[in-house]
């Protein structure tokens, strides 16, 4: 067998002119994300002319991209039967309801039982090669100490167009959550850029090392004695977005041990944060879906013991 898959020729027209290439290549190759595409760059799989190019190359028109793909490395991850909880499911995608305390990828600390291991079962052969590995396609992530729904890619086709919706925010997310203090106005944003913490490797900070632009809007559901219900719709999707967004206004989520008062509530297990409702464009049907998840039991049972706002 061949070491790629193919090797595609995308001549470069005038409305790319000056765009960088790894753009380029995300929307003129078919079944191919921006990261894969920076990814083929950085691995010199990438030329125009008879020069290698590097991912921030600006393009000219009338160039010509060679791009070699490579075939798909299998996931040295082992199949675990795990129940899931699927909401929908068809060919292209399925929609899970993931249970507070999961894993969604395997990790140096976390090397069974997550997300994956349970899909590789479920799916069996029916598996997305994006990105250069077989695997179901985690087209985002949610917290392991995050409840709630999580769209899955079987196909590349549908993890390409999924991806897509998301980096153009035309995908609904929806979380609840109850963070700390009251709010005097009923809805609002938070729009500051969240990167790597300059000193704590596993956190996130707002104007962090490389900081991305993130934006979270959230309404008030319920008013309680030092408590508020939010729901909060996600414009983007930084790591911990909600999480260090509440933080940075002074209202962090109820149970966070990592940016939450250094006295968490532990009774919730984690932070009071579940991903409510998803809501997309099908990658290949063009039929908009939208699922809803009930409030989880951990949620619930903290929620009926606060006093509500008179």
């Amino acid at each position: 067998m061949s070491e790629y898959r193919e090797t595609i020729s995308l001549p470069v027209s005038e409305q790319y002119n000056g765009v960088r290439i790894d753009r380029f290549l995300a929307e003129e190759a078919e079944n191919l994300t921006r990261s894969m595409a920076q990814k083929l760059c950085d691995s010199g799989l990438v030329m125009v002319g008879q020069k290698r190019i590097g991912k921030s190359y600006k393009l000219s028109a009338g160039e010509v991209v060679l791009a070699c793909i490579p075939q798909p490395e299998q996931l040295e991850i082992t199949a675990e039967d795990i129940p899931l909880d699927i909401v929908y499911e068809d060919s292209s995608l399925l929609v899970v309801n993931k249970p507070k305390g999961m894993v969604v990828h395997p990790a140096p600390g976390n090397p069974n039982g997550t997300l994956v291991n349970a899909l590789l079962h479920h799916c069996g052969d029916s598996l997305s090669g994006i990105n250069g590995v077989i695997r179901p396609g985690i087209v985002h992530r949610i917290d392991k100490d995050t409840s709630g729904l999580l769209i899955v890619a079987k196909n590349d086709v549908a993890h390409v167009g999924l991806a897509k919706q998301i980096s153009e925010h035309s995908f609904t997310r929806e979380y609840e959550s109850i963070v700390y203090y009251g709010f005097n106005d009923d809805e609002g944003t938070v729009d500051a850029p969240i990167g790597r913490h300059p000193k704590e490797r596993k956190k996130q900070a707002i104007n962090g090392s490389n900081p991305r632009k993130a934006i979270t809007h959230y309404t008030v559901i319920g008013r309680y004695d030092g408590f508020t219900h939010l729901r909060l719709r996600l414009e983007t999707g930084r790591t911990h977005q909600i999480r260090v967004h509440m933080a940075h206004i002074h209202h962090p989520v109820v149970g966070d041990p990592v940016y939450g008062p250094q006295k968490v509530i532990t009774e919730t297990q984690g932070q009071c944060l579940h991903a409510r409702k998803i809501g997309f464009v099908h990658p290949e049907t063009g039929e908009y879906l939208e699922f809803q998840s009930d409030l989880p039991e951990y949620f619930t049972r903290f929620l009926a013991k606060l006093k509500p706002k008179e």
